[in-house]
């Protein structure tokens, strides 16, 4: 992908009993993709969506906050 350090970060709202994710945004301008990983294995796996994809997730999950 690059070589660039990806730069994690939880949300300000994840503070529900380690149930989180992470997410680097860091790439998302000039690749294009949005990895996200388990708060709790952070060694684990990476899923990488595209910046579209993560956009629609984003949107999904706050239109489901009413």
């Amino acid at each position: 992908m690059t070589t660039e350090s990806l730069r994690w970060f939880k949300s300000s709202y994840s503070d529900n009993g380690g149930v989180c994710i992470e997410v680097a945004t860091n790439l998302a301008a000039a690749h294009n993709v949005v990895p996200v990983r388990d708060s709790k294995n952070t060694d684990g796996a990476v899923l990488n969506f595209t910046t579209g994809t993560w956009t629609s997730f984003i949107e999904y999950a706050a239109a489901q906050r009413v």
